[in-house]
């Protein structure tokens, strides 16, 4: 499990090995809110992510795949955020934009040996028709309870779930995958989806302090880094370590399952 960290200046994605000569590939950027870097993926980070499977897998589909947490609509984010110009500019016909609420669901099982809450999970089915996945996640920190709760590669799967199906009190949100304790479902959805995952980036060029427990008002704070691997709790760890951020409890409740 190897992890990279590179100048966000100067870097160049060099993809997983299920990436090389692939099919189809997904892409999963944080881009849930209509706010820029680093409440969502920067372009130059994603345009890179993008450039890079190209590299690997010329003849591949290219889907990034992306659900919003917001009241706004998904094609009225992808405007704001800069991301359907940015692929438009590169005019590249096998690289898609898809909604993931919109997507077909099957139901996943958690492998975990020891389950927190959700024995099985709905996600796109697209996930299994794929040959290679990649998470592409921001570097943020709220609190919840006083705990610690970092958003990275791995957090940033919430985006996969549906809305539908997992709301809470508000339609707009996932709400019923914070409940009753955040940290122990991240393990489950981790369990669920996040083995699936042949690759992690973690754009640290800034980092996002959240003022509580909102995930997109805060303040940031420069990193300058790139990190990339191609195991998602081993990237997410390492980004911690370079941004100096605590660990969440649900990182060391990860490694533990896995043993």
């Amino acid at each position: 499990m190897s992890v990279t960290v590179t100048e966000s200046a100067t870097f160049r994605y060099d993809p997983p090995r299920a990436a090389h000569a692939a099919r189809r590939v997904i892409i999963k950027p944080n881009l849930g809110y209509p706010v820029g870097p680093p409440v969502t993926v920067s372009l130059p980070v994603l345009r890179e992510v993008i450039v890079g499977v190209r590299r690997v897998a010329p003849d591949a589909e290219i889907i990034v795949l992306e659900g919003v947490c917001t009241k706004t609509t998904f094609a009225a984010v992808m405007d704001t955020l800069g991301v359907t110009a940015l692929l438009a500019d590169l005019a590249d016909p096998k690289v898609i934009l898809l909604d993931a609420d919109r997507e077909d669901a099957k139901t996943f099982p958690n492998t975990s040996r020891e389950v927190q809450r959700f024995t099985e999970m709905d996600a796109p089915e697209l996930l299994d028709e794929v040959d290679c996945r990649i998470s592409v996640g921001c570097l943020k920190r709220t609190a919840l309870k006083g705990r610690p709760l970092i958003s990275s590669s791995i957090k940033n799967l919430y985006g996969l779930f549906p809305r539908e199906r997992y709301r809470g009190r508000s339609p707009h949100a996932r709400g019923q995958l914070h409940v009753p304790d955040v940290q122990r479902v991240i393990a489950d959805v981790y369990f669920t989806l996040g083995v699936k995952f042949d690759g992690a980036v973690v754009d640290a060029d800034q980092k996002f302090i959240s003022r509580d427990w909102q995930p997109d008002l805060g303040h940031a704070e420069p990193v300058g880094k790139v990190i990339f691997g191609d195991d998602l709790v081993t990237t997410d760890r390492r980004a911690c370590e370079i941004a100096d951020e605590p660990m969440s409890d649900y990182l060391a409740l990860i490694e533990r399952l896995r043993g």
